[in-house]
């Protein structure tokens, strides 16, 4: 599926263009609302680009595939997007289906620009083909496990769905944490009930309850019933993973979401571009962005840099990762190969450790 045309995100009508792959999440089961994030920043960069000029006086075109979360469907929409001659992939919020993009890349060569998955294992090989500007889940998890001792939590309980994502979060916060005093105990989504959660919090006498698990199932259930359970009443509930940044947490959740500790990729302060580039998405989308946004806008101007600088030749785009030098909406950007990381990576996005404020859930609050 296609997304619906927009100004900078159609199909290829001008041959002289120069195009981009985009891959986002825009149906179920994918996150929406995260998808829709991603593809407002990344067209709103590629307006900026032909605004000021295309690349070299040639527009730049997206070519935007669904991927609904499928990691199927997204190496298909890499096959596709090669064969129409895109000079290099952008995109994907979700881990799993943006290294399963990242492994079809590899193998076709294309440059593949990942905006928004954090999985250390992107790809399984060393790639000169793919890099990243969300940080990897170990450089995150191992500040959020900080903060959670910071807080005071030892004893750390996860509501964890089957995934390689939810699993290798797991491992990350148990390996961090088990040296200082902490311990994690696992709760499988796949057996559980939320009312079986919440006798198992009891019983374990868990601190702290992570939420690793799909929005808006199972992760809505749940934090209503340990929200509504007195023998609950003292526990952190925390979602590393970053749910409740969107708005369709609170809106799902009204003040039960408040109070949810999350990692979220912003700078406590946004420079002059990151303040331009917020207005400009919000009027967009009607709404306050996101730091996927900012990720998605990021993307683009990467890529700009690089057409700009060396042309739309696939090879020379791969070549040039680590020369990249771009001032992005949260900071300068550059690449370079980070151990234990097989694409070239952004080292490091600005992180903080936030949560919505309990007296006002549209408002934003840093805590570490």
């Amino acid at each position: 599926m296609n997304a619906p045309p927009s100004p900078s995100g159609v199909e290829h009508t001008d041959e002289s263009s120069i195009r981009i792959g985009v891959l986002v999440p825009l149906t179920r089961p994918g996150w929406v609302e995260a998808g829709r994030h991603l593809l407002a920043g990344l067209e709103l960069a590629a307006g900026d680009v032909n605004d000021a000029g295309g690349i070299a006086g040639r527009p730049l075109e997206l070519v935007v595939r669904d991927t609904a979360a499928d990691p199927h469907r997204a190496a298909a929409a890499v096959d596709e997007l090669a064969r129409l001659g895109v000079a290099a992939l952008a995109g994907e919020y979700h881990s799993v289906v943006a290294r399963a993009a990242a492994a079809r890349a590899d193998a076709l060569g294309l440059p593949f620009l990942c905006s928004s998955a954090v999985l250390d294992a992107l790809t399984e090989r060393p790639t000169r083909w793919v890099a990243r500007l969300a940080p990897a889940q170990s450089h995150g998890w191992r500040i959020y496990a900080d903060f959670l001792l910071g807080a005071g939590h030892r004893r750390i309980a996860v509501a964890a769905d089957a995934s390689v994502y939810w699993a290798s979060g797991t491992r990350i916060l148990r390996d961090h944490l088990a040296p200082r005093g902490g311990t994690v105990t696992e709760l499988d989504m796949r057996a559980l009930t939320p009312a079986a959660v919440c006798d198992a919090l009891a019983a374990d006498r868990a601190t702290a309850l992570l939420i690793l698990a799909g929005h808006p199932e199972p992760a809505v259930p749940i934090v209503r019933s340990v929200r509504r359970d007195r023998r609950l009443a003292e526990i952190m509930i925390g979602a590393p993973a970053g749910q409740p940044e969107l708005a369709e947490w609170a809106a799902s959740l009204g003040g039960d979401g408040a109070g949810v500790p999350f990692l979220r990729y912003l700078p406590e302060r946004l420079g002059p571009l990151g303040a331009r580039v917020e207005a400009a998405l919000r009027e967009r989308l009607a709404q306050a962005p996101s730091f996927v946004a900012f990720e998605g806008y990021d993307t683009i101007a990467v890529l700009a840099d690089l057409l700009l600088t060396g042309g739309a030749d696939r090879a020379r785009i791969a070549e040039s990762w680590p020369r990249v030098a771009v001032e992005g909406t949260r900071g300068l950007i550059r690449f370079s190969r980070t151990p234990g990381i097989d694409v070239w990576q952004w080292a490091w996005p600005p992180v903080q450790v936030a949560d919505r404020d309990p007296a006002e859930p549209a408002r934003f609050r840093v805590r570490g």
